[in-house]
């Protein structure tokens, strides 16, 4: 049995006005590789800090028994001043502190002869070495190559790279130090398909233990051997990797759907029971003659008091299955169109960019039609036409112009020339955050601008299993991204469109809820444009393709039906 590599016991953290961490115990085992994942603001970047000694938890223990954490977060915790240098000397402290003793232990031994002295240096050459402490800088060198930064010059300064480039830097320094435990913050992101090949290697290779936050499903699936969820404070392990996970939560559906219809069934036949009996009691006599008062008026007498026990007990039956409701199993997501049939003749989307000159749209008008686009320096488009339950995925480098072509799909943008036409109403789930305003709750934000009562708003969010009633309280200023992009995603499921424009939609979205949003959309019978860096969510998504170029002046044309 090896000894943990990581422990911890019983750990709680907490920051004013809520328990992120509650009674939190896990342990990982020496060349464990594990996927942390949950919804944004679930505790997983606290887990990581917490484990790589930045943070302390209130209560419980955090154990490593490795030698040396790398430790990679989300933003790089430098200056704009700093030098590519400095962030390399970071991500190597570790290794950086053992040669200086190592070299410390050297100049010991060649004052005296100590035998303990020899001992210690012995010790820490063979961390160095197991660590490959030689050729550190080198592998940051190789790194860099492979990260999509060859040639990175060691003065430049921080602040003249983007926040991609330097998160990616500091993944090069964080791998090369070679420590024991890994620790990620979405390693993942800004990352090329290339590189990110790259890097699933590296960790497959790693010889000790990898604690990985990650929304990339594909990565989970090709590198993890456990999958721990956090979830309302707490953290739960699942097996078998990916898949096991997967496996492990439809049981757990099947499990809640089964528990709620049994409890359905059971309020059910208690209800019948008390009406039922209530209703043979009326047909007994409530006093008897007092010539029947023999046997048979005691008979009467006993079958009213039967009934009543028994009407009795189905109702406080009924009291406490009401009283320990079972909730019902979100709704799963599901998209629906406007159009009442193929051959209605739709309304001009809300959205819509008329054709000029043109009057009502025929019926057997496509949803998309494009023609000569051009909006000055971030989008060409020759020619697009995307049929009415058409599939389009749009790909290109960052800067080709993807979401200005849904931002011009949406009305949002009018090009500087060319025609456009859309059918049907548009629902737009955008790449950035919907500036909400900070006062509203989770509930108000969902039903603003919307016909029904706060009630009927709350009722038809809850269904989606999106939040959980002492969510919808929540100020929409207080939620975090991915949180507040559920409530776009909420928004966009319950309000019916012919044509959906997708931005990044898997974006700070759990592994569990894009599935269920990739499910909705293989159900949907409307027109899908696309935009997405999601590797399983493109290689799912059975649709035309539309690549647009870096250079905006070389155009780009599809067909799609």
């Amino acid at each position: 049995m090896h000894t943990p590599q990581l422990t911890l016991s019983h750990v709680t953290k907490a920051y004013p006005g809520r328990i992120v961490l509650d009674d939190v115990s896990f342990t990982l085992r020496p060349g464990e590789k594990a996927g942390l994942i949950g919804d944004n603001g679930a505790g997983k970047s606290t887990l990581l800090r917490l484990i790589a000694g930045q943070e302390r938890p209130d209560r419980g223990e955090v154990t490593v028994a490795a030698d040396g954490i790398g430790y990679l977060p989300q933003s790089v915790p430098l200056p704009s001043s700093s030098t590519v240098q400095d962030a390399v000397d970071l991500a190597l402290a570790d290794l950086r502190a053992l040669e200086a003793g190592l070299h410390r232990a050297g100049r010991a031994l060649e004052d005296r002869d100590d035998p303990a002295a020899l001992t210690a240096y012995e010790e820490l050459l063979v961390r160095y070495e197991a660590r490959e402490g030689y050729d550190a800088d080198h592998r940051v060198d190789i790194a860099l190559h492979h990260l999509g930064l060859p040639g990175l010059r060691r003065e430049r300064p921080l602040g003249t790279l983007s926040g991609g480039e330097r998160s990616r830097l500091a993944l090069a320094g964080v791998l090369a130090s070679r420590p024991e435990l890994l620790l990620l913050d979405e390693p993942t992101n800004d990352l090329d398909d290339r590189a990110v090949e790259w890097l699933e290697a590296q960790l497959r290779a790693h010889r000790g233990t990898v604690l990985a936050v990650t929304h990339d499903r594909v990565f989970l699936e090709r590198l993890t051997t456990t999958v721990l969820e956090a979830e309302e404070g707490k953290v739960t392990r699942y097996g078998d990797g990916y898949g096991g996970y997967r496996t492990a939560k439809a049981a757990e559906r099947r499990r809640r759907i089964q528990e709620y219809e049994e409890w359905r069934s059971e309020l059910a036949r208690n209800e019948r029971l008390a009406a039922g009996h209530a209703a043979r009691l009326g047909v007994i006599p409530r006093k008897a003659p007092l010539a029947n008062f023999g046997h048979g008026g005691f008979r009467a007498r006993g079958r009213a008091h039967g009934a009543m026990a028994r009407i009795r007990n189905a109702r406080e039956r009924v009291q406490r299955l009401t009283a320990e409701a079972v909730a019902p199993p979100p709704e799963p997501l599901a998209f629906t169109p406007r159009m009442a049939a193929p051959g209605a003749v739709p309304d001009e989307g809300a959205g819509a960019v008329p054709e000029r000159g043109a009057g009502a749209a025929p019926a057997d008008l496509p949803a998309v039609h494009m023609s000569d686009v051009r909006v000055e320096g971030r989008l060409r488009v020759d020619s697009l036409t995307l049929g009415r339950s058409g599939r389009l995925l749009v790909t290109g480098p960052n800067g080709a112009g993807k979401t200005t072509l849904l931002k011009v799909l949406a009305g949002e943008l009018r090009p500087d020339q060319g025609t456009v036409r859309v059918a049907g109403r548009v629902g737009h789930l955008r790449q950035e955050e919907t500036p909400w305003p900070p006062g509203l709750t989770v509930a108000e934000a969902f039903g603003l601008g919307r016909v029904g009562s706060p009630d009927e708003h709350a009722d038809a969010l809850l269904a989606l299993g999106l939040f959980r009633p002492a969510d919808l309280r929540l100020r929409v200023g207080e939620l975090s991204y991915g949180q507040r992009r559920r409530v776009d995603l909420a928004r966009l499921v319950t309000e019916p469109a012919d044509l959906l424009l997708l931005d990044e939609p898997t974006n700070h979205l759990s592994p569990a809820l894009v599935e269920q949003l990739e499910e909705a959309l293989t159900g949907y019978p409307g027109a899908i444009v696309l935009v997405t860096h999601d590797r399983a969510l493109r290689a799912r998504f059975q649709s035309e393709r539309l690549e647009l170029p870096q250079e905006v002046g070389s155009g780009a044309g599809v067909r799609a039906g």
